[in-house]
């Protein structure tokens, strides 16, 4: 079997000759570290963050097979984006800079972590129409023929290729901030529809036009991280009041060409939303972060059945311990894995400690897990 064989025969609930070994991208500090150590070209620091030269080149020397991976042939998000300026330098050592989409945020040199976001560009039905709404309708420029180029000619190597449909919340949440989404929807609940139903159609459009290429995509993708390790970071009813209807005419729209495997990207706690995503045609979830709350798709497939499909659930900071901690891991996702609908995944991009010698064991190990 290729790769698209062994992800359309796992998804559909039968057995592939192995489970693939699949990635979710590495993290540039641990790109660099690999060079350091002399397992790959410094070349490679070249390519741009997570570039898919730079990944493909990894998966190779690793044994991954290949990343899930939704390419963005239509973009759904600002465009252009704004322009990132710094603003001011504050007498606490952080800089204040007003990021791409629009939102202020403090950073301090050398620092890796997520900015504090202090302050937001769209605040009020003034600043949505001005800065937002040109920038969120659909144009033809926003299609890109090389992207697509590039993805067929990746499946024609017999690499699964995924169609990326947007964000039908956590977008609007990055440009208005969690506090601004919560008070927004009593301040100007009229605005607040206008601002789901502008966003839900630029990704229903988006989606069509790729599509109508005929390209025959393997899977289809959407991002949220709309929840927190306790839950939703807004209600479940505001959540299905807002994204249901266009969830399903999208998924629908997909399922009508044929694709049948819908994934979403959400961190955190994602139970409350489950119902609401799979009343309306997403039935793959993804990263399943093990994190505190030890996520897993063995209660989702109790609860659900094979309704329920998952990408992901790998304690990726194993690969920071030694062969003893991977076997163990893989003795746990095992059985979760016999199950079928299910593809082991590390939960999110390689992390910046894990030990090279360490993945390569993992790629081997996971390959052999159906055995």
């Amino acid at each position: 079997m290729n790769n698209r064989e062994r992800l359309h025969a796992i998804m559909n609930y039968q057995k592939p000759d192995r489970m693939p070994a699949v990635h979710f991208g590495f993290t540039p500090e641990v790109i660099e570290r690999w060079v350091q150590e002399g397992h790959i070209s410094k070349d490679i620091l070249d390519f741009e963050d997570y570039a898919y030269e730079a990944e493909d080149l990894l998966s190779q020397k690793l044994g991954f097979d290949f990343g899930w991976h939704a390419a963005r042939v239509t973009t759904t998000e600002l465009f252009p984006f704004f322009e990132e300026k710094f603003v001011e330098h504050l007498d606490d050592g952080f800089d204040k800079y007003i990021n791409c989409d629009g939102v202020y945020i403090l950073q301090r040199k050398g620092a890796k972590s997520i900015p504090a976001e202090v302050g937001h560009l769209l605040e009020d039905r003034a600043s949505w129409e001005k800065y937002y709404l040109p920038r969120l309708t659909y144009q033809e420029e926003r299609f890109s023929q090389a992207e697509l180029d590039r993805l067929k000619a990746e499946q024609a190597k017999g690499n699964p290729i995924g169609l990326h449909c947007g964000s039908l919340c956590g977008r609007l949440r990055d440009y208005l901030g969690i506090v601004g989404l919560s008070y927004m929807i009593v301040d100007d609940e009229e605005l607040l529809e206008e601002m789901f139903c502008t966003i839900g159609d630029l990704c229903l459009k988006s989606v069509h036009r790729t599509l109508d290429t005929g390209v025959n995509f393997d899977y289809a993708h959407f991002w949220e991280d709309v929840c927190y390790k306790n839950g939703p970071l807004l209600s479940p009813a505001m959540f299905e009041e807002y994204t249901a209807a266009y969830y399903k005419k999208i998924t629908t729209l997909l399922q009508s060409y044929g694709i049948d495997t819908i994934s979403v990207d959400c961190d955190g706690k994602v139970d409350a939303l489950l119902p609401i995503w799979l009343e309306n045609g997403v039935n793959t979830m993804f990263p399943i972060e093990v994190g505190t709350w030890d996520a897993s798709i063995a209660p989702w497939r109790e609860r659900y059945g094979k309704a329920i499909k998952g990408v992901g659930g790998m304690r990726k900071h194993l690969l920071a311990q030694d062969y003893a901690a991977i076997d163990e891991e893989i003795k746990r996702l095992k059985p979760l894995a016999q199950l079928y609908g299910y593809i082991p995944c590390p939960d999110h991009r390689i992390p910046d400690d894990a030990k090279w010698e360490n993945v390569q064991y993992y790629c081997e190990q996971v390959k052999k897990i159906l055995d």
